[in-house]
């Protein structure tokens, strides 16, 4: 078998590790900007200027703004959903409890920790565009899926919460966004350790026949 092409190279470098890093570089640029002065307060020139590239190179991988909300807000939900996967998968799994206020507490570190993170997640993408709200609600149906699939997990394949999974993950999620986002934001910052407590007993309740 002959070996194929060898890798285009600038630089001492291939091509596509360096288009790569450029698109890191936006989106931890996405991430300073849109979460330090907003999605519609932001321009492009601004976003290249944090990026240290050029118009140019932000065009090779988004056609606009908003291309790079989005990369940026599905970046933010994969890797919540990573940590929280990771921090329960640490626990038991006939350890209910502890399972949830492992993900409970992934959640909001991940998510939360960084201010900028959570007003993106959280307040940036809402009322943006119908494309910006379908990819919004694709999300929140994700992570629905998510949690059910947790949930049965810690209690078996045939465990319905009060409710049916559609309400109760609803109702929780909603509970959930609110306190990691008000905990995120505020001024001084609350202990993380009651807003786990929290949440967990919500989450506890659910998970209770």
């Amino acid at each position: 078998m002959t070996a194929g092409p060898p890798p285009r190279m600038y630089d001492g470098r291939p091509v596509a590790d360096r288009r790569a890093q450029r698109r890191e570089e936006f989106l931890a640029a996405g991430v300073a900007v849109f979460g330090e002065h907003g999605y519609q307060s932001t321009s492009i020139t601004a976003l290249c200027r944090a990026a240290g590239l050029a118009r140019s190179q932000f065009y090779e991988h988004f056609d606009n703004r908003e291309d790079l909300l989005i990369a940026v807000y599905d970046m933010i939900q994969v890797e919540t959903r990573q940590a929280v996967t990771a921090a329960t998968a640490a626990v038991a799994s006939g350890d209910a409890v502890g399972r949830a206020q492992a993900a409970v507490r992934a959640y909001a570190e991940s998510i939360g920790r960084d201010p900028r993170r959570a007003r993106i997640a959280h307040i940036e993408v809402v009322g943006v565009s119908e494309r910006v709200e379908r990819r919004r609600l694709e999300q929140r149906g994700l992570w629905m899926a998510f949690f059910e699939d947790q949930i049965r997990r810690a209690l078996g394949p045939d465990f319905v919460p009060p409710g049916g999974f559609d309400a109760a993950v609803t109702g929780y999620l909603g509970a959930l966004l609110a306190l990691v986002q008000q905990w995120s934001t505020g001024d001084p910052r609350t202990d993380l350790a009651g807003i786990t407590e929290v949440l967990t007993r919500f989450l506890v309740c659910l998970m209770t026949p």
